[in-house]
């Protein structure tokens, strides 16, 4: 399974989706801080969930990291987040 598919396997389950689109960043990276040559290092998740409703900026970026923290501890080192509610 490569990581954009556990990024969206995470996030589904944690916040359920009406929209999702996970793109791997990583190639615009390269030679940067955190970079790997094999990449799925940097990505950018667009997120619009329900489970959002009445949160701030804030919280919705934190519940999406939250979610995705077991990618952090095994090598995602950048995400771009663009949350929103429904």
């Amino acid at each position: 399974m490569t990581r954009a598919q556990r990024i969206e396997h995470l996030l589904t389950q944690a916040l359920s989706p009406a929209a999702l689109e996970i793109i791997d960043d990583s190639s615009k990276h390269a030679g940067h801080a955190g970079a790997r040559p094999e990449g799925e290092t940097h990505y950018t998740v667009r997120i619009q969930a329900a489970a959002f409703e009445g949160l701030s900026r804030v919280a919705m970026q934190r519940a999406v990291l939250d979610a995705l923290k077991p990618e952090f501890e095994s090598g995602l080192h950048a995400l771009s987040i663009k949350a929103s509610t429904i």
